[in-house]
């Protein structure tokens, strides 16, 4: 199932912006291509309660009322924003509550993006943490949450509003040391919290082979060992080797490899019960071709890719790893 609405085309947050409406539409005209344009579902709008889950009062009512204005100098706020930032929250939760009913995975291609935005605070082109409220209403439900983060950048809202928590085990891959600078490995969350947030900070030239080995031996291990009744992936396709935005050098077929590992792992491990958010990524060919590759995969179909390109065959990722393992070793078992 992919939850979607139109309604996201009309976020703008400025003119030229590199998180703009033509980001879904090339998606959209890839899956209709590829006649996967199928079993699509409009979104309900999250309620203010929901919402509340993970951010303050305070924050929402800013969103709310803000009209004109910035949550950051790349995250413009218009008299619209909020709306349809709701919106984006709303399919992301509508997409949870249907995998966890069903036992289905579901697909949210939703803008803007939410994994920058914490309990108090928006930017990185993020205003309200789509991932977050949805992961929360589960635990709420007394559900164990795992939160896979694939996108180029660390996700320091999804980290700040579940570091103390215990039911919601939040894993990111990232380039470290780009925007928003935060997400180290000795960074393992706080109070009983601790060894539920994993971070393994890759460097530049990190792509396939690293990937794959860190799924093989940090993701993977400690998924197996939490167990979780449900598996949310914060997707983005900004490690792609096209993307502009960072230096990581994921391949098209690496992504949908990462991807069909990960669903895997949730009909393994939670009943089927896997959701995958959009989040960022920037190269037009590149975020269709992995999206599509994606559904397709959900589908137990195949894709011909085009950018199939391998920078990355020797794991240069090896140290990052190595650090993480290092860093979680009290919490999980790890060889």
């Amino acid at each position: 199932m992919i939850v979607y609405d139109a309604r996201f085309l009309d976020h703008v947050a400025s003119p030229f912006h590199v998180e703009r409406p033509d980001r879904l539409r090339s998606i959209v005209e890839r899956l209709g291509k590829e006649e996967l344009w199928r079993d699509v579902v409009r979104p309900s709008t999250a309620a203010i309660s929901d919402l509340q889950r993970v951010h303050r009062d305070a924050y929402v009512e800013l969103l709310q009322h803000l009209g004109e204005g910035s949550v950051d100098p790349e995250t413009a706020v218009h008299p619209e924003t909020f709306e349809i930032a709701t919106l984006a929250v709303g399919a992301v939760l509508d997409a949870t509550r249907t995998a966890v009913r069903d036992g289905r995975a579901t697909v949210a291609l939703v803008r803007p993006p939410g994994h920058h935005a914490g309990p108090d605070y928006g930017g990185g082109f993020c205003y309200l943490n789509n991932v977050a409220v949805a992961a929360a209403e589960q635990a709420a439900a007394g559900r164990k949450v795992a939160i896979l983060d694939y996108d180029a950048h660390h996700g320091n809202g999804t980290r700040d509003i579940f570091a103390d928590s215990s039911s919601v085990l939040y894993v990111s891959t990232h380039q470290f040391g780009i925007y928003p600078g935060t997400g180290p490995a000795e960074d393992v969350g706080t109070g009983e919290g601790r060894g539920f947030t994993v971070n393994i900070p890759f460097t530049a030239g990190c792509g396939d082979a690293s990937y794959r080995a860190a799924a093989d031996s940090i993701i993977e291990p400690i998924l197996t060992e939490f167990r979780p009744d449900v598996i949310l992936v914060s997707l983005g396709i900004d490690a792609h080797y096209r993307d502009p935005l960072t230096s990581l050098t994921l391949s098209s077929p690496a992504y949908v490899d990462l991807m069909s590992r990960s669903a895997a792992l949730a009909a393994r491990l939670c009943g089927n019960r896997f959701v995958i958010a959009l989040e960022g990524g920037y190269h037009l060919e590149a975020l269709s071709e992995v999206v599509a590759g994606v559904v397709a995969a959900l589908e137990r179909r195949s894709l011909s890719l085009a950018l199939t390109e391998i920078l990355d065959d020797q794991g240069r990722g090896g140290p990052a790893i190595e650090a993480t393992r290092k860093a979680q070793a009290e919490y999980w078992n790890l060889r």
